[in-house]
C-alpha cells in the first residue's frame, strides 16, 4: 500500500482522480476496440446534446456540472472535431446555442450500443457492499448542504 492509499480520507480528491482516470483510460481503450476514435472526457457533452438537442452554453455547462471555461474548451475540441456545431441565439445574441452536427448524431448512433457496454462492465465494477453510486450521490449531496469550505471553517472555529 502507499503512503496517498494509508492516508484515508485526506487523500479522496487524488483517490477520486486516480480512479477516474483509470476508468477514463479503460474507457479511451473500449472505444478503441470497437473500432471507434471517441475521447470520454467528451462523454458529457455528446451525451447531453444527445438528450437535450439544443442547448446554450451556460445551460449546457450546467447540465454536465461544470466550469463555464472548462465547458467551453471541451466545446472547442467538439467543434474542431466536427461533432458539434454552435449559432448565435436569434433572440439574444450573446447567447450561443449548441447542437450536435451530422457527424455527432452519427457517432452517437455507433456509440450506443457501447454505452449499453459500459453500463453493464462499470455496474458490475461498483456493485460492491458500499454501492460507488449511491456513496457519490450522498457525497454529491452533502456537497450541495454545505461546502468542503464551509465545514472547514465551522471546525476551525472550533478549535
Amino acid at each position: 500500500m502507499s503512503v496517498i492509499d494509508d492516508s484515508g480520507v485526506l487523500a479522496i480528491a487524488t483517490r477520486l482522480m486516480r480512479l477516474s482516470e483509470q476508468f477514463r483510460r479503460d474507457g479511451h481503450l473500449v472505444y478503441k476496440e470497437y473500432g471507434i476514435d471517441f475521447e470520454p472526457k467528451w462523454f458529457p457533452v455528446i451525451y447531453a446534446l444527445h438528450h437535450k438537442p439544443l442547448m446554450s452554453v451556460v445551460e449546457l455547462a450546467a447540465e454536465i456540472g461544470y466550469t463555464h471555461p472548462s465547458t467551453i474548451s471541451l466545446l472547442k475540441e467538439l467543434e474542431k472535431q466536427k461533432l458539434i456545431q454552435s449559432q448565435k441565439d436569434k433572440t439574444d445574441e450573446r447567447k450561443r446555442m449548441i447542437r450536435l452536427t451530422e457527424k455527432g448524431r452519427q457517432l452517437v448512433a455507433r456509440i450506443e450500443p457501447i454505452w449499453r457496454v459500459f453500463d453493464s462492465a462499470i455496474t458490475e465494477m461498483i456493485d460492491t457492499g458500499n454501492n460507488l453510486m449511491q456513496a457519490i450521490i450522498e457525497v454529491e449531496a452533502n456537497f450541495k448542504e454545505k461546502s468542503l469550505l464551509q465545514r472547514a471553517i465551522a471546525y476551525k472555529s472550533k478549535q
